[in-house]
């Protein structure tokens, strides 16, 4: 089994003592990677490359940064890999990013810099052969013109030099099965992560998922009805989904993921037990004495068959 969790810096000023204390738990299921955010544009670009610092020197697990390349030179993406790298990542994910004006809006790439989640993939490869992360859509990408289209876009990140590609989070596991099977098809060869969110808040990533062209089945949805205002029954909901969803893919065969923690890794963790999985590593040392620079803070791999395998291409 392999296990992988995404989180978002702390922002400036905010608490982080919860959150590596949850991340406690997950160091010790040593997990292939902790990947870190980054915001539209670079707008947390020194955050998410603290974060990256931080998980690198002061625990066991490896770190993962995230990269875009909108709004941004060449040159100036280069050098945040540059960065990530002198910080100890050991993987960069690559993605395209939301246009600057949001979803739904029409993508202008910067003059000076890269057009695409391949043209980045490659501009990585051009210096360095760290691992490179992509993403994936199992219901299609909101801007493909087709299905076909979409897995072209995936082929032309997979020839450019990416290791996997992470799925958009689904909650129809068949779609992500035949997601698997057209990508192979396809020709493409990589592993085609299952992408995982625990559903924490209903309401928020029923508009989320709407942004993002992720459907929610509606006897999924049912489920959450009238749970508004009662956490802790919607929290035993949210778990038992989220199980039901995590074991079907494990009885299709499947043995990796990666979760989408929203800063709340106490819900995934519960998954990777109900997975079997045990601590296997020492737990993070100094985790609650992080503060990232200039703040004032206090201290998912689908292997189906043996091929197949928050994102924007």
């Amino acid at each position: 089994m392999r296990i992988s969790f995404e989180i978002f810096p702390p922002k400036p000023g905010e608490p982080t003592d919860a959150l590596w204390a949850a991340l406690d738990p997950i160091a010790a299921l040593a997990p292939a990677y902790i990947s870190v955010t980054y915001g539209a544009g670079g707008t947390t670009q020194d955050r998410s490359l603290d974060t990256v610092r931080h998980l690198a020197t002061t625990s066991s697990m490896p770190a993962a940064g995230h990269l875009t390349c909108v709004s941004r030179s060449r040159e100036e993406v280069d050098q945040a890999v540059h960065d990530y790298l002198d910080a100890g990542a050991s993987r960069i994910v690559a993605l395209r990013g939301d246009p600057p004006g949001g979803p739904g809006t029409a993508f202008a790439p910067h003059p000076r810099g890269y057009a695409s989640g391949a043209e980045l993939v490659a501009g990585i490869r051009r210096f360095s052969d760290v691992a490179i992360s992509v993403s994936a859509y199992p219901e299609g990408h909101p801007e493909a013109r087709s299905r076909a289209s979409d897995l072209d876009a995936l082929a032309a990140k997979v020839d450019a030099g990416a290791s996997e590609a992470l799925t958009q989070f689904f909650f129809d596991n068949d779609d992500y099965l035949r997601y698997v099977a057209r990508a192979q098809a396809r020709g493409i060869e990589i592993p085609i992560v299952a992408g995982i969110m625990p559903i924490q808040d209903f309401t928020q990533l029923s508009r989320f998922a709407a942004r993002c062209g992720a459907r929610i089945p509606e006897r999924i949805a049912r489920r959450f009805d009238g749970l508004d205002h009662d956490e802790s029954t919607r929290r035993l909901v949210a778990a038992n989904v989220a199980a039901e969803q995590v074991l079907g893919l494990v009885e299709a065969g499947i043995t990796d993921f990666h979760f989408y923690t929203m800063n709340r890794p106490d819900l995934a963790y519960s998954l990777c037990r109900l997975l079997d999985l045990h601590p296997g590593r020492r737990a993070m040392s100094s985790i609650s004495t992080f503060a990232p620079t200039g703040s004032v803070a206090t201290p998912t791999v689908v292997r189906a068959g043996n091929g197949a395998e928050n994102f924007v291409a």
